[in-house]
């Protein structure tokens, strides 16, 4: 656990200064965290990592294209009151039983304080954010159906995720703390894989971080490969015990990496990638 209440990330959880700033800050304002960054940057990881570092409760709410942010705060089940109504069910007289609570709710209903992530806010519609400025604002929302106003015990620790998709409004962005999660570069990533593969041979890892980074950098690539498709590639690589000299293999037969599949994920990226090795092999002899 953290000292005085700090996250300094946490022994699976690699996190810069700067993110590690971020969090705290976020937490002295108490303001949400909204967190942006590439796709498997650890984004989603990181709420679940700062409530294990600080002891808290977690909820999670999981953003679709269909999510309402009333579902957030509660739903009425009224077709299982009008079902239950025909059998003669007798719990139809207390409406609150057909009262559904949402991840919010069950945030705010928390006795200690907790740490709630909302992911990838921007899938949903335009005016979701919007919708929960209020609720977010005041820590409290109000059930018609049962004419009570439900109001958080404690200020939960609220980490929003968002990849980009849609821009977010301007008033939702001005109650949040803002950080960036920047790409590994070589050394944290080191460190990232040592964290999942603790044993793993230097040679390899050199070998395994070398074509990583060279495939990430190939210009037009339509999709880099992300951290999370790295610790994949080198579990598949320490599963098959594939040699660090098959990653610098120089036979023209062999121009793109082992286990490519881990890495590159569609034909155009594949097809790319070993044209240009093929003509970076012939321009080198």
């Amino acid at each position: 656990m953290s000292a005085a209440g700090e996250f300094r990330g946490t022994d699976r959880y690699i996190a810069t200064e700067e993110l590690m700033a971020a969090v705290n800050a976020a937490m002295v304002l108490s303001r949400p965290l909204l967190i942006k960054g590439e796709p498997g940057t650890g984004k989603t990881l990181l709420a679940n990592e700062i409530a294990r570092s600080l002891s808290k409760p977690f909820f999670e709410w999981h953003i679709k294209s269909t999510t309402k942010a009333q579902q957030g705060l509660y739903e009425y089940d009224a077709v299982s009151r009008l079902r239950d109504s025909q059998l003669g069910d007798p719990r139809v007289k207390d409406i609150s039983n057909y009262i559904l609570k949402g991840d919010l709710w069950e945030a705010f209903d928390c006795d200690v304080q907790p740490v709630l992530l909302i992911d990838e806010i921007d899938k949903a519609d335009i005016e979701f954010p919007n919708d929960l400025l209020r609720e977010l604002d005041r820590m409290e929302f109000y059930v018609y159906e049962t004419r009570e106003t439900v109001r958080a015990k404690h200020r939960p620790v609220i980490v929003i995720t968002s990849n980009n998709e849609k821009e977010l409004p301007d008033a939702f962005l001005r109650r949040c703390f803002f950080h960036y999660i920047r790409f590994p570069d070589t050394a944290t990533m080191t460190q990232i894989v040592d964290v999942h593969f603790p044993e793993l041979k230097r040679e390899l890892l050199h070998e395994a971080l070398t074509t990583f980074f060279k495939i990430r950098d190939t210009p037009g690539l339509k999709k880099k490969p992300t951290t999370s498709e790295l610790l994949d590639w080198i579990k598949l690589l320490v599963t098959e015990d594939i040699a660090p000299e098959a990653l610098r293999s120089d036979d023209a037969k062999k121009l793109i990496p082992p286990l490519y599949g881990a890495l590159l994920k569609n034909e155009q990226d594949v097809h790319l990638f070993e044209q240009l090795l093929f003509l970076h092999r012939r321009n080198a002899r």
